[in-house]
């Protein structure tokens, strides 16, 4: 007699899957930010409210 194939087990593994993905996306996606230099650091320092809009001669 042939075993019953367990399909909660498959689902919680794609849904594993599913996550470990996602995660990596976000972490790819953060890893681009910061070598654009776009990050900005939480709880590090103040936040300067005119550090981050380009001026004329920056956009030149």
């Amino acid at each position: 007699m042939a075993r019953k194939p367990n399909y909660n087990f498959e689902k919680r593994q794609k849904d594993l899957a599913r996550i470990k993905k996602k995660e990596e996306k976000l972490q790819k996606k953060a890893l681009k930010k910061d070598a654009l230099g776009n990050d900005i650091p939480e709880g590090d320092e103040p936040e300067d409210e005119g550090t981050e809009t380009p001026t004329e001669a920056d956009k030149a």
